[in-house]
């Protein structure tokens, strides 16, 4: 149980990518893609929000050995929380990183195809890119030891602005299409997931 990290990090700001495995991924995209594909494009669409930390170091939240292997294979760090359930597991990944020096967590959903610089989800207290219909928290910043409590799922959007009004923290919306368009249902799939980004996404609107 607890916390397993590959190396000691003290950057200021840490991003969490929680991926709880890849086989069985994304269920509900069955009907369009094999468990096989599904893997693969789960694989394919972290690594473009990997890429997207640019200079920030990326702590990959799993409890999964090839999850794990993958993430050193890109340079990040893998993060074994022991929990089951996203919520538990962002809190002790974000208490774990707090513990190693970060004033500040960047939260980033794996599933995010067009994603490019996770870097602009920023602000003074809490910070977050919903998904195009503000209904999830697809990226959200906040800083550490806040006692912030977690509540991802259908409607997380708002029931993280009111945490954040609870605790008194400013609240930042940023409206950056190329991180609201996350992947849940065959409608969602990108057709050309390394192509740029279309023209809604690339200009935020």
């Amino acid at each position: 149980m607890g916390v397993v990290l590959s190396e000691p990090e003290t950057d200021r700001t840490i991003v969490l990518v929680p991926i709880r495995s890849f086989d069985g991924a994304k269920r509900r995209l069955a009907d369009s893609l094999d468990p096989q594909a599904r893997g693969a494009l789960i694989r394919r669409m972290a690594e473009t929000v990997i890429a997207a930390a640019h200079d920030l170091p990326v702590w990959v939240v799993t409890d999964d050995d090839e999850v794990a292997e993958w993430a050193r294979t890109l340079g990040a760090l893998s993060c074994a929380v022991g929990v089951i359930g996203l919520n538990p597991a962002v809190t002790v990944a974000a208490a774990a990183a707090a513990d190693a020096g970060a004033s500040r967590i960047i939260i980033a959903h794996a599933d995010l195809p067009y994603a490019s610089d996770l870097r602009v989800v920023t602000g003074t207290g809490v910070a977050i890119a919903p998904d195009r219909h503000r209904d999830g928290s697809n990226v959200m910043s906040l800083p550490t030891n806040t006692g912030f409590a977690f509540a991802y799922g259908p409607g997380s959007f708002e029931r993280h602005r009111a945490e954040t009004a609870r605790l008194g923290l400013d609240f930042t919306e940023i409206d950056d299409a190329s991180l609201g368009w996350d992947v849940d249902n065959p409608a969602d799939l990108p057709t050309h997931l390394f192509n740029p980004a279309p023209d809604h996404a690339r200009s935020g609107r």
